[in-house]
């Protein structure tokens, strides 16, 4: 048999405790998983290095490093709630319409090609990963034989793993994106797997050090 239930029975899952409404940009703290507006969350951190759910301290100086957007969390919040992602987006748009701004949402590949809006599914899948949390990493070349990136500092999602850097890395000094194999990175002599992905790689190796997150890379080692 079917079973309906009551979307308030729900209600303690997909709120935010700071500020009561559905969550929106779910961001969810690493130390403890309690999961907040992504707003709310950076404004109370902007004051406190604790959760405001259960007042664990997130970190002593750099908080808003172990901070990481919850695609999934979200996701199940819009599916949920009637109309409300369409109607997050028409706040969103209409907060930068009023200051004369673009909306961040709407600076899509292709933009200009068409007048009419993109919908939310849209928007969703051509995001790039920009309201993922960031991380900041350096890339320093360990092999002779292997020339130097011109541009050693990037800014990345920290769901991108070691191989989307061993692709890029590729691309920009060998032949090919295809020879990405023929790649290692490292972070503190300690080689990297392929599926890391750059939050576990900082949390888990350069938790307690300044950012950028450093990483080397040389030619892989015939075994």
């Amino acid at each position: 048999m079917e079973r309906r239930i009551k979307l308030k029975t729900l209600n303690v899952h997909i709120t935010c405790k700071i500020c009561r409404g559905y969550l929106i940009d779910a961001t969810t703290v690493t130390e403890c998983l309690h999961t907040f507006c992504k707003s709310c969350l950076v404004k109370h951190l902007e004051e406190n290095n604790t959760c405001p759910t259960c007042n664990i301290v997130i970190h002593q100086s750099h908080p808003l490093q172990y901070i990481s957007f919850d695609r999934t969390m979200q996701d199940i919040v819009y599916k949920l709630v009637p109309n409300l992602q369409e109607n997050e987006m028409k706040r969103e748009r209409e907060f930068y319409r009023i200051r004369g701004l673009p909306c961040p949402k709407d600076i899509l590949p292709n933009a200009g090609m068409e007048e009419e809006k993109p919908t939310a599914e849209q928007v969703a899948e051509l995001d790039l990963h920009r309201m993922d949390e960031q991380v900041n990493v350096i890339l320093e070349c360990t092999a002779a034989n292997l020339k130097s990136m011109k541009r050693r500092y990037l800014r990345l999602s920290s769901q991108a793993t070691i191989t989307h850097l061993k692709k890029f890395i590729a691309k920009k000094i060998l032949d090919g994106i295809e020879k990405y194999r023929d790649i290692d990175i490292l972070c503190s002599d300690e080689l990297l797997g392929k599926d890391h992905t750059l939050k576990f790689v900082y949390v888990t190796r350069w938790r307690f050090k300044e950012p950028p997150l450093l990483l080397e890379y040389r030619q892989k080692l015939d075994l």
